[in-house]
């Protein structure tokens, strides 16, 4: 289900070197502007990320990239919104942090198997589509906090049966 373009109606333009780097972060370099799923296109960078960082044996450094991506991610979220609306589709560092999070406690403690990684992606992608109690809620935040927010608590979702699903499998 994708989100409206705009959920209120953009107030300004970018103006300067902060707005256009704000842009380049909460577009993912540019997946936001994927025409079709640029969601799908955004969790799939969050993958991408981790699955880079375990190859180059970095996972023990993986919670400092989801909070860095968090940080950097809430400060886009807000500056873009001031010309394209509240919870544009074209930010999807959300979704880049939330499909990071799904994986952030096997990250750099144990390898997943390569089917344990798509459930991941697949769980992180329901959650954020569906977006059950209270995700939805977040939403309201200001300040590109309920841009990020409702994407962290899917990812949350997503990690705790991703978790689940590995010790019950034995994984």
């Amino acid at each position: 289900m994708p989100r409206p373009a705009t959920k209120t109606h953009p107030k300004s333009n970018p103006a300067g070197i902060q707005d256009y780097i704000a842009i380049v972060i909460a577009t993912g370099a540019g997946a936001g502007f994927m025409p079709k799923a640029p969601g799908t296109a955004g969790a799939l960078e969050g993958l991408l990320i981790y699955l880079l960082m375990e190859s180059l044996r970095l996972g023990p450094y993986f919670l400092h990239a989801i909070i860095f991506f968090l940080i950097i991610g809430t400060w886009s979220a807000y500056r873009v919104e001031r010309f394209w609306g509240e919870d544009s589709q074209r930010i999807v560092v959300d979704e880049i942090v939330g499909q990071m999070i799904t994986f952030g406690i096997a990250a750099g403690r144990y390898p997943l198997p390569v089917y344990l990684v798509v459930f991941g992606f697949i769980l992180f992608r329901l959650f954020d589509i569906v977006k059950p109690f209270p995700l939805r809620r977040l939403e309201s935040l200001k300040w590109g906090l309920g841009v990020m927010c409702d994407d962290v608590g899917a990812g949350l979702y997503a990690l705790i049966v991703l978790t689940l699903t590995r010790k019950i499998l034995g994984a």
